[in-house]
């Protein structure tokens, strides 16, 4: 699918899929090598951008399975500076601020971020939907069911395919009705989901494009693809790749990655198959 967004004013367009790139101003996230300090943002940031990232996101609060919420005051603490200093290296960078909390998308996107990055879909900020709208930036929405410190308690679906497109086309519906012009949909691997049930969400992931909007995957390094293997996230690149090839084939947009150069590869040779397709 062809990407059109209007970035405050600023039309980006990339003509396939994409990779978009983890930068976590955190100190514990769950994959240790992309948490960095804005010291060390703009050099990751840089090398995300030569491996060809085409979208750096930006998040200043663990939202890993069991983490704790921070306050909104530590979470901008830790993200402006971060902001700011890529934004000044790199000022053509498409920067996204990955938060459910408008306040904090509001001081991003006048810090640098152009998009915004929400795990909650605008239900956890009752002002996030009108916040983007104000902002004039893509929205990405993603499912989560329940709350980050408990949404691996007992996630529980019947059909977890069809409660997660018919959750997303609500939210999307939502979007549109508040004025956000760009949405991004995000199935949510991994939150509030078991192994099973990211892999039955993965297999019908073409279902997804009935939407018509870009569609976001983050499969980079998660438990679903540790728990089958016996491995750590440390371990777990071979794999994220090959769950990424199985996303692209099925229509994913953008890959939200922690490695960047071998996301950028596997997109390049996949639509090389396309290009022999039938």
């Amino acid at each position: 699918m062809k990407i059109t967004w209007n970035l405050q004013g600023r039309s980006a367009q990339w003509d396939g899929p994409v990779v978009m790139g983890i930068l976590n101003a955190t100190p514990d996230s769950f994959h240790a090598g992309s948490r960095v300090d804005a010291q060390a943002a703009v050099d990751r940031a840089g090398r995300m951008l030569e491996e060809g990232a085409a979208m750096i996101d930006v998040g200043g609060m663990s939202t890993r399975p069991g983490s704790e919420a921070v306050s909104e005051q530590a979470e901008l603490d830790r993200i402006l500076p971060v902001l700011s200093a890529i934004r000044k290296a790199f000022p053509e960078a498409v920067l996204s601020v990955d938060s459910y909390r408008s306040g904090v998308a509001r001081e991003a996107v006048h810090a640098g971020a152009l998009v915004v990055n929400d795990i909650s879909a605008g239900l956890l900020d009752e002002e996030m939907l009108s916040t983007v709208a104000g902002l004039k930036v893509p929205y990405i929405l993603m499912h989560m069911q329940g709350m980050p410190a408990t949404m691996q308690d007992a996630p529980t679906y019947t059909d977890v395919r069809g409660e997660v497109l018919y959750h997303l086309s609500l939210r999307m519906q939502a979007a549109h009705a508040a004025g956000i012009a760009d949405v991004i949909i995000d199935p949510g691997f991994g939150f509030g989901k078991e192994v099973r049930h990211n892999y039955a969400l993965l297999a019908g992931l073409a279902s997804f494009t009935v939407l018509e909007v870009p569609l976001l995957v983050g499969l980079s390094r998660k438990r679903m693809i540790c728990a089958p293997l016996g491995i750590t996230a440390n371990e777990a690149l071979n794999g994220s790749t090959v769950l990424q090839t199985i996303a692209l084939l099925k229509g994913a947009s953008i890959l939200r990655v922690h490695d960047v150069r071998p996301a950028v590869e596997t997109i390049t040779l996949v639509r090389e198959l396309d290009q022999w397709g039938s």
